[in-house]
């Protein structure tokens, strides 16, 4: 049977082809990209806009009215609060309005060129290339989207390298760029070092790291503690179907390879593993999240992560002091340069709900969230695509109160966890 071939540049391709990009990039590379929820469009955007639901750690809004460029506004539901009212008082007209922030997160395109190479050397159609390019470019983008994801939730890059990275390191001059919107240090409040058999709030702690202040499931009963006592907690990550969402809360925390492996060496390792089957069971479909190495400590779904944050001894890395905490001003720490040889630091990340604010625009090319592009060359015997995306990032930061009724910067959904790791 004689193969049909799409002409070069068809709107057909295009379309067909961007949607592919946008669905595989979806899909993922890693374990990230499980978590934010389905669209919710409301009534009145759902020809324009459609935001995910609020309990996963990422939201997404789809704003296909927005390109490059543009600024797209993210609602976010607060925490209720207040006091109850009692016995037959009225009621009428005191009800509190549902309280929703709204943060506004700069989009911008990205683009990535490849050459599929010529039809004739291998005997290849035009729809043969297009597949190619397009298993290239999906491996590409969700690698590219984890790792914004990532750098954006850690609050910093790491010098972690190898050709598997696409993000360059910060003191790159492209760095900027390709984030969109800055990476933010974590605040004050959202971010311990493990410090023996404690964990020590800030990130000054860093300079006095030793190679045995590595991560243990004691430190995850602390975490766990630290975050019941906290006047503004993260809130809990509800996934779809989750009958015991309100009865047993649950928070994610994403280890770095060498951080899950320490905790494997626990002496509990059967319960950690257990503890997460059991949890699953009260889902009504088995969530992606469950699946691969994950285990399970009082509440806090641990998963192992494909990538690592890293610092080596000496490296410098920005924090936020208690001196600074009210205005999140930023400063340099250095982590301990006499941290024993054959160790680094690595940042795990506790996640709740509303961490991570993802939005999409539309491209010129596809009017869709990915574009498709070919250049057709050598007399159409060659193939140069461009993939390319309308997309920007922002860490969820509020200020919010330190119950003093002070109001401080506080990063609304993650926790950044540091320890040692043996390499």
């Amino acid at each position: 049977m004689a193969e049909t071939n799409v002409a070069s540049g068809s709107s057909v391709a295009v379309k067909h082809y961007s949607a592919a990009l946008f669905a595989n990039t979806l899909k993922g590379a890693s374990s990230i990209e499980n978590l934010s929820g389905p669209v919710e469009p409301s009534a009145a955007m759902e020809k324009i806009a459609g935001q995910t639901e609020p309990g996963m750690p990422i939201v997404r809004i789809d704003n296909l009215m927005k390109s490059a460029g543009d600024i797209v506004s993210l609602d976010l539901v607060d925490t209720v609060s207040g006091e109850p009212l009692m016995g037959d008082v009225n009621r009428e007209g005191k009800g509190d309005p549902l309280s929703f922030s709204s943060m506004e997160i700069k989009i911008n395109l990205s683009s990535k060129v490849i050459d599929a190479g010529g039809s004739m050397s291998q005997q290849r159609t035009k729809h043969q290339l297009r597949e190619i390019a397009l298993a290239q470019l999906s491996g590409y983008f969700p690698r590219l989207d984890t790792q914004e994801s990532l750098v954006h939730l850690a609050g910093a890059r790491g010098s972690q390298t190898g050709t598997d990275w696409t993000i360059p390191l910060q003191t790159s001059n492209k760095f900027a760029d390709i984030m969109v919107n800055p990476v933010k240090a974590p605040t004050y409040n959202r971010h311990f070092v493990v410090n023996g058999a404690n964990l020590t709030a800030g990130g000054q702690q860093l300079g006095s790291i030793v190679s045995t202040d590595m991560l243990k499931l004691s430190h995850l009963d602390v975490l766990r503690k630290r975050l019941d006592d906290m006047d503004q907690p993260l809130q809990s990550v509800k996934l779809p179907g989750d009958r015991a969402a309100q009865t047993s809360k649950m928070w994610i925390f994403l280890a770095t390879p060498n951080q899950y492996s320490v905790l494997l060496t626990e002496g509990s390792l059967r319960a950690f593993q257990q503890n997460a089957m059991n949890r699953s069971a009260y889902l009504d479909t088995r969530h992606p999240l469950f699946a691969g190495e994950v285990g399970m400590w009082n509440g806090i779904l641990v998963i192992k992560n494909e990538r690592a944050i890293r610092f080596m001894p000496g490296e410098n890395t920005s924090i936020v002091t208690a001196g600074n905490a009210p205005t999140a001003t930023e400063t340099s720490q250095a982590v301990n340069g006499g941290l024993t040889a054959g160790y680094a630091v690595e940042r795990g990340l506790l996640l709740g709900a509303q961490a991570l604010g993802v939005a999409y625009g539309k491209t010129k090319v596809s009017g869709m969230q990915f574009g498709w592009k070919e250049h057709w060359y050598n007399f159409e015997s060659n193939l140069e695509v461009m993939g390319e995306k309308v997309c920007g990032k922002s860490k969820v930061r509020f200020s919010v109160d330190d119950g003093t009724g002070t109001k401080v910067p506080t990063d609304f959904g993650v926790i950044a966890v540091d320890s040692a790791i043996p390499l």
